[in-house]
């Protein structure tokens, strides 16, 4: 799906602090004893809740790095420190984003469960958590498709990764009795959810995401049922 361009006069909405990115405390002003480290790593972590922030309201197109460091309050210079480029601050929001959400699922102890709990909570999860931050949800469900091939391919990665998890969580609860579907079908599975979860956004200010579930539980539960 290619994403709309988003209204460049949108309000910016804020994340939500300390689900998928921490606000750090205001750098005090003057002489300090913090070590450089610890002030790269704040401004750091202030660029990509800017990035962010202005993806989900801009789109790709709708901003720069000197935007993202305005709204971030850094210089351009300690952009650059940070980032190279534009695309690599997305695409650092990007892998936190999925570093979150793969830590959360994996948080959920669904070992040793049965197939219809691992279903309805791994899907609850992963909703869930999307619809905690739903600024963060559409910067990386729906507009970053504005940075193209190479965030297909970093999709791909993703989603391969999610898929390879859920295989593994069915073969647990299957007891390696039966042939498992191959990490394709997997893919294919997590690919689908994923999409209904990026048209929700898409067309909605405010989805519910977690309402999606009454729908997809019942598939996902007899596509991994025991034959």
């Amino acid at each position: 799906m290619s994403a709309a361009p988003a209204d460049a006069d949108a309000p910016i909405v804020p994340v939500r602090d300390g689900v998928f990115f921490t606000l750090p405390a205001a750098l005090p002003r003057g002489r300090h004893n913090l070590g450089r480290e610890q002030v790269m790593a704040a401004q750091r972590e202030r660029l990509l809740v800017a990035v962010t922030e202005l993806l989900a309201a801009r789109g790709y197109a709708g901003f720069g790095p000197t935007d993202v460091a305005k709204r971030a309050g850094v210089s351009l210079a300690a952009f650059y420190d940070a980032f190279a480029n534009k695309d690599e601050c997305v695409f650092a929001g990007y892998d936190r984003f999925i570093q979150v959400l793969l830590t959360q699922l994996t948080a959920a102890d669904l070992k040793g469960r049965d197939r219809r709990s691992i279903v309805a909570d791994a899907l609850g999860q992963y909703l869930g958590s999307l619809q905690n931050d739903l600024v963060v949800a559409r910067a990386y469900q729906v507009e970053i498709d504005g940075l193209g091939p190479a965030a297909r391919r970093r999709r791909r990665k993703s989603i391969r990764l999610f898929a390879e998890y859920i295989r593994g969580l069915v073969q647990s609860a299957s007891g390696n009795r039966q042939p498992l579907l191959s990490v394709t079908a997997y893919m294919g599975v997590v690919y689908a959810v994923r999409q209904l979860t990026a048209d929700a956004l898409d067309e909605s200010g405010e989805p519910d995401l977690t309402a999606l579930s009454a729908d997809l539980e019942p598939w996902l539960t007899d596509l991994f049922r025991e034959h």
